[in-house]
């Protein structure tokens, strides 16, 4: 199947083109046509599968289908972060650059005044965080009377960030009468129970499983002590010839110190993460797309919203708490069809979250020691096994061989697993 079969205009093939695209993924082939029939969508796609395509293209279709002079927010897009809300308006204004539609997103950071200006001369697309764009309607700054189509993007990451109850606030603000498209890598219960309610008779679209990660991306182990993690990490982008290479942190914090030791270390670091300013962290992530900072250490508010072509490493520094967080993590290379390589320097201390991880992909994932870089301690190589149903008793599964006995605080280690914080927009 080609573009020149999913029933888009001149215009738009022309843009897909001038982007170098040929032939379109698969959650594009499903899902372009049944929106330019008018249906309601419940997408499972993940990061990576060209999915922001698949929506963007088809709205712009049905836009330019039934052009207007009068200018009104006809479609919102909902995303999670304020990095997917400008690599999402960015691919409105992409592929509709032979149109005339106007497209604004909208999210904290940033002055709310010039929002409203832009606002003022009139928009056809609004992509917004669920909290700028509540400031917008409560100072009704923003009219979604005559929305047609309205788009929840990456729904469970909205989820874990605590957004679920402002997004039911916009709802009460929207016309019951509009199409409505609905994507997210996975579905708990409460995107379920959100979809029910919102979407009439969808479609259902799956293009891979909630919880396996991209086809391409090549994913190994290095076991390492936890004291020689910054040593090794240097040592791979050196003698591997690493180059734009993100890696993440755990914390704020430790984002900050791997960052500076790299820069002192003579590779060109920087530090992405909540407390940086909206204009710190979109100069961070300018410079590292335009190849000027060779290594880009972020949290996991960048695991999803940062789209960067031909990006070849991904590094896990410290494995997540959160299992499905190292499936986003990794959904950063490989986009597209490309290859890519996600790396995850793992100590004994961290066992538990690597059988957690493995459990959640059903598969081991593969182990290398760097020459020179041997542990002291090896992490257990055998597949993981399902946990017993006994909370509470005993020693915890996990850990690492000749650990001292007992059970360790649950204020402290891998036992204790953090819940995401909700986000400001």
């Amino acid at each position: 199947m080609s573009f020149n079969t999913l029933g888009l205009s001149p215009e738009l093939k022309q843009a897909i083109e001038s982007k170098g695209y040929t032939d379109p993924s698969e959650i594009q082939q499903q899902a372009i046509p049944s929106i330019l029939q008018g249906n309601d969508i419940m997408a499972g796609a993940q990061t990576g599968t060209g999915k922001t395509a698949a929506f963007a293209l088809p709205i712009l279709q049905r836009l330019q289908n039934d052009e207007s002079k009068r200018r009104r927010v006809r479609t919102l897009v909902l995303v999670p972060t304020r990095e997917l809300a400008s690599q999402v308006g960015d691919s409105f204004r992409s592929y509709g650059k032979n149109l005339r539609f106007r497209t604004s997103t909208l999210y904290g950071g940033v002055s709310i005044k010039t929002q409203i200006d832009k606002l003022k001369k009139g928009v056809d697309i609004v992509v917004a965080t669920p909290g700028r764009l509540l400031d917008h309607l409560d100072k009704r700054t923003l009219d979604l009377s005559e929305l047609e189509v309205l788009v929840l993007d990456e729904a469970d990451r909205m989820l874990d960030m605590g957004f679920i109850r402002d997004i039911k606030k916009i709802f009460k603000y929207l016309p019951k009468k509009k199409q409505n498209l609905l994507f997210s890598a996975t579905f708990p219960k409460e995107i379920q129970a959100l979809a029910d309610s919102l979407l009439n008779s969808p479609k259902r679209i799956q293009v891979a499983s909630s919880n396996s990660t991209a086809d391409k991306v090549v994913q190994v182990i290095y076991p390492v002590d936890k004291s020689r993690k910054r040593e090794l990490l240097t040592y791979c982008i050196k003698e591997e010839g690493w180059f734009q290479v993100l890696v993440f942190s755990r914390t704020k914090h430790g984002a900050n110190k791997l960052a500076s030791q790299l820069s002192k270390e003579g590779i060109n670091a920087d530090a992405f993460h909540g407390n940086k300013s909206q204009s710190q962290r979109t100069r961070a992530l300018k410079d590292f797309k335009d190849s000027k900072t060779q290594v880009l250490v972020a949290t996991d508010i960048a695991a999803r919203g940062i789209d960067i072509n031909l990006l070849p490493q991904v590094v896990n520094f410290d494995l997540p708490y959160v299992p499905e967080d190292y499936i986003h993590r990794i959904g950063r290379t490989a986009r597209a069809g490309q290859e890519g390589k996600a790396v995850s320097l793992v100590s004994a201390d961290e066992h538990k979250l690597l059988s957690d991880i493995e459990r959640l992909l059903k598969k081991e994932i593969p182990r290398e020691i760097i020459q020179g870089f041997e542990p002291t301690q090896n992490l257990r190589s055998e597949p993981p096994k399902p946990k017993p149903n006994n909370r509470g008793k005993g020693r915890p599964q996990g850990g690492f061989r000749g650990a001292g006995k007992g059970r360790p605080s649950r204020s402290k280690g891998p036992w204790h697993k953090k819940r995401p914080k909700k986000n400001s927009n």
